[in-house]
């Protein structure tokens, strides 16, 4: 691999037909085809986060994609967690917690479950991105042989050196180092150390680059060619960008979280579990602050909590209300600039970003 920034940048997006280093995250809830293709015309990758799309979903998704953009696509999907462990008593405390916050929460709420994941598989196998990552944890032998043969390369999400070298003892093509800044969820292959387990980018990047021999994308905190800069000089091969593009037009969020971005300090931002019960990064809010105190009930588990939530979420993003709302975003949405549309901002970012790796 070559040793010098711009040559390994180069390598890389020449492997995956790229014209620049610069990934999408895959958002999910907020990956719309505009905003990927919109990246994927600009020379980067375009991705959809494929969490709680059903198969007939991913297939149409893919569809419309590729009538905007011959550029090329990453789906990302959650690895299954174990069953989760109920408990009765306290999901009757949360409903009756989230009842202050909006709809009455029915018992059956806390039910759902999220689209089987071998079925999402094969609609993806059957798209043929150019990349299927994953986050939580790893694929199969058996998928990851599948996709292998049908020329699609496996990114494996992760949070730790530990987890890069088991991803890439599983086959896994690259690794993309997700830092503790990152808005959204934590990609911990073990739910409970989300929190504990949180490193900053810039310690985590070099011992992942270290502990492994395949390419390393970086994300968490990347909003400017500086953070761009700054990651392949750590030894990433690429960068991979959500919450500054959240900010651009065609990613269609709600106006009241879009327009909360650029305004909010670098402590604004909160790991939580009071939206999914899975740990992420979210703006806080009336909510989250009620969730975290003392004589809040815990959240459930994961997929528990989301169920239970649903309601509030989906009547809060309605009312454009973000006191309620679960609004997802990075320790460094403040450098976001809100209007750029996407492809605009990725083509500049990266042109800035070779000035000061060249100066």
């Amino acid at each position: 691999m070559p040793d010098r920034p711009l040559q390994r940048a180069g390598s890389f997006a020449q492997r995956f037909g790229l014209r620049l280093p610069m990934l999408m995250a895959p958002m999910a809830g907020a990956s719309p085809v505009a905003l990927a293709a919109a990246v994927a015309n600009a020379g980067g990758l375009g991705a959809l986060g494929a969490l709680l799309h059903e198969p007939a979903t991913i297939t149409a998704w893919a569809s419309d994609f590729r009538r905007q953009t011959d550029g090329p696509l990453q789906v990302n999907l959650w690895l299954p967690d174990p069953l989760p462990v109920r408990d009765a008593r306290q999901e009757a405390a949360l409903r009756q917690f989230l009842a202050g916050f909006g709809p009455q929460v029915p018992a059956s709420a806390g039910d759902a479950r999220p689209p089987d994941f071998d079925a999402q598989c094969a609609a993806v196998l059957a798209a043929r991105p150019a990349v299927v990552s994953t986050i939580m944890g790893l694929l199969t032998a058996d998928w990851v042989r599948r996709f292998h043969d049908a020329g699609v390369a496996w990114f494996a999400n992760v949070t730790t050196p530990a987890e890069a070298r088991l991803a890439e003892a599983a086959g896994a093509d690259v690794v993309v180092a997700q830092g503790a800044e990152a808005g959204g969820h934590r990609g911990s292959f073990d739910a409970a150390r989300g929190r504990d387990d949180a490193v900053g980018l810039f310690a985590l990047l070099p011992q992942v680059v270290d502990a492994v021999r395949v390419p390393v994308v970086a994300t968490g905190g990347i909003a400017d060619a500086r953070g761009v800069a700054a990651a392949l000089m750590l030894g990433a091969s690429a960068v991979q960008v959500g919450t500054a593009l959240l900010a651009s037009p065609e990613a269609g969020i709600n106006a009241a979280w879009a327009a909360a971005l650029p305004g909010l300090k670098v402590t604004d931002t909160r790991l939580t579990q009071a939206f999914s019960g899975r740990w992420g990064r979210a703006i806080g809010n009336a909510y989250l602050r009620a969730a975290a105190a003392p004589d809040a009930p815990a959240p459930a588990p994961y997929p528990v909590q989301r169920g239970l939530t649903a309601a509030m979420r989906r009547e809060a993003e309605q009312a454009g209300d973000l006191q309620r709302q679960q609004a997802w975003a990075g320790q460094a949405a403040a450098l976001c600039r809100p209007g750029e549309p996407a492809g605009s901002w990725v083509q500049r970012v990266w042109l800035e970003a070779q000035v000061l790796l060249q100066a």
